[in-house]
């Protein structure tokens, strides 16, 4: 089970972090991943951090938004700067099982930018 939380509203240019937390310890065989749903849009990959610890980001928010895990908290944060009204969306938390190759999908959580 993953439970996302941090969304709310921010100005153009603040910053807000997201987290996702898992009921275990996943990470050794799950990719874990933030996707985001903006209204009338497809969902969307935001960032990635792999089982190495290697990450994906979308062109979108290279050099604005860190994707980052805590182990030992079963934890998977986003950390989003400068944003953007474009970033407005629904946010979720995802996780790739490496094993099963499921893709299982958390509750998403509200990021609103607007001044």
């Amino acid at each position: 089970q993953l439970q996302a939380s941090g969304g709310g509203l921010v100005q153009p240019g603040g910053s807000l972090r997201l987290s996702c937390a898992a009921s275990r310890s996943i990470f050794s065989t799950n990719y874990m991943g933030w996707y985001r749903q903006a209204p009338g849009n497809q969902r969307e990959l935001v960032a990635q951090i792999f089982t190495d610890s290697s990450t994906y980001y979308a062109d979108s928010v290279k050099g604005r938004f860190t994707i980052s895990r805590d182990n030992a908290k079963n934890t998977v944060y986003l950390q989003m700067n400068s944003l953007k009204p474009e970033d407005t969306a629904v946010y979720f938390c995802n996780r790739y099982n490496t094993i099963s190759r499921m893709n299982y999908w958390g509750q998403g959580t509200l990021v609103t930018v607007s001044s």
